[in-house]
């Protein structure tokens, strides 16, 4: 079983561009309620899927560069990484379903 794994602007590139798998990364902040919406959603995505794709968290309040350098202007923003490039975006809270169905390809 899976977590969901945590970054920063300092381990970024080691944990998600340089990964093997694909990687969803959820750019999020304290205080925004539909990112805490996601939060047991995404635990429920790393439990039943982390074989197939890693989830990583990065709080946008403690690490502005990262989610400047991909433009990320709203939240919740989840980007999925692989081989080091964004291949998809999603905008906004989400519920299991319909996220495993957006993510249905790297799953």
């Amino acid at each position: 079983m899976s977590t969901v794994k945590n970054a920063t602007d300092a381990s970024f590139e080691e944990v998600v561009l340089k990964n093997d798998k694909p990687v969803l990364v959820d750019f999020w902040a304290d205080w925004c309620g539909p990112c805490k919406q996601m939060a047991p959603v995404l635990d429920k995505l790393a439990a039943n899927h982390g074989d197939k794709i890693d989830v990583v968290k990065i709080n946008t309040d403690q690490n502005p560069e990262t989610p400047r350098a991909y433009n990320v202007l709203s939240l919740p923003t989840m980007n999925v990484y692989k081989d080091g490039e964004v291949v998809k975006q999603i905008i906004g809270a989400k519920p299991t379903r319909l996220l495993e169905k957006e993510l249905a390809e790297f799953l």
